[in-house]
């Protein structure tokens, strides 16, 4: 049974965590429910409790005031050591005298911690799978799910706030960068001679293939932006597949103004890089929610994906959905591992239309 009941107005934390233990896109996606605590309680400090991997969406946050990390590597140093990293971050936790902690995480890793806190007031969410002794017991407060399925991330997270009275309107994502970020990405686009032009940021990929558009298409769009008087900088994370595919993309242009900056930039110098951007395109992946947050105007290429849950959120957004194009499989049912790409469907006239409408304005 959820219990969404406010927590009295008196309520005044003094150091408050947060908990968010999924991928780089997801915790820029908690942004908007940091800023609504920070508003609420400008007196707290705010911590978050995150996977090692994913602290450089979060580092530059000028509203938080400390990091704490969970690394994935630690289950490979053996049982013993696993446990001794997992009891010391408990007891760190335990020194901070957290008067709040919010979970918004549905693995029992998070509740166990947010049970042993030590934090008076503990929300969470009262997922049906986890209707049982043990999540009940890590919770103080467990607010209903039962929404979720009609509402963005962004909402979802804000929903975490209603036992506190805090509305869920009106909250903005935002990424954040130190000037260094910049100095270095403008480095990196010296070597290419690309400093002095405007340029548009492309994502092509993502881990998963079945988001990406197929190579030809995206290189022909490419080649359709020649004629837009700026330069193009193709980015893709510093995996093997992920630069092959950036690679065969550039063997298929003819654009003299397309280079790569694939895999050469840290999260938050590519954060740099797409906030000066003129256009953000790419395909649903964290460096678009980044192009959103930073509010760079961001054309987002979506295949089977749950839309209400992953559009960009904000203004100067345009999606293209392959399914307003051909049939797509349920979101659910796809085997992330296949090799199928299901935004095939979207022509390239499309793209470039959009693109130029922007540039445009």
């Amino acid at each position: 049974m959820a219990t969404p009941q406010p927590i009295p107005d008196a309520f005044a934390p003094q150091n408050i965590l947060l908990i968010k233990l999924r991928h780089h896109g997801d915790m820029l996606l908690t942004t908007p429910v940091i800023h609504a605590l920070r508003q609420r309680y400008p007196q707290a400090a705010i911590d978050v409790l995150l996977y090692k991997e994913t602290m450089p969406m979060l580092q530059a946050h000028p509203a938080i005031r400390h990091l704490h990390v969970i690394d994935r590597k630690w289950k490979n140093e053996g049982v013993v050591r696993h446990l001794r990293h997992e009891m010391a971050l408990v007891k760190t936790l335990r020194r901070c005298h957290y008067d709040l902690v919010i979970n918004l995480a549905d693995q029992w890793r998070s509740a166990i911690v947010t049970g042993l806190s030590g934090a008076n007031v503990r929300i969470g969410f009262d997922y049906k799978k986890r209707r049982n002794l043990l999540w009940q017991q890590a919770h103080t407060h467990r607010v209903s799910t039962e929404r979720h399925s009609q509402l963005h991330t962004v909402e979802q997270n804000l929903v975490a706030l209603a036992p506190l009275g805090i509305a869920s309107e009106g909250q903005s994502v935002a990424m954040h960068y130190d000037a260094s970020d910049w100095q270095k990405t403008q480095a990196a686009l010296a070597l290419h001679q690309t400093t002095s032009r405007p340029y548009i940021v492309i994502q092509p990929t993502s881990r998963w293939t079945y988001k990406c558009w197929e190579d030809a298409k995206m290189a022909e769009l490419i080649d359709a932006l020649e004629a837009a008087d700026t330069d193009i900088v193709l980015t893709a994370a510093p995996d093997k597949k992920e630069l092959a595919m950036i690679e065969h993309i550039l063997s298929l242009c003819h654009n003299r103004h397309a280079v790569s900056l694939a895999g050469q930039l840290t999260l938050p110098q590519l954060a740099s890089l797409i906030d000066h951007a003129r256009l953000f395109i790419g395909v649903d992946s964290a460096p678009m929610h980044m192009a959103a947050a930073l509010n760079t105007p961001c054309i987002a290429l979506f295949g089977p994906t749950k839309l209400t849950q992953w559009r960009p959120w904000g203004e100067h957004n345009r999606v293209i959905w392959a399914g307003d194009y051909a049939p797509l499989p349920s979101p659910d049912s796809i085997d992330t591992k296949t090799s199928l790409r299901y935004l095939s469907a979207i022509p390239v006239e499309d793209v470039v239309n959009a693109a130029r409408s922007f540039l445009h304005e």
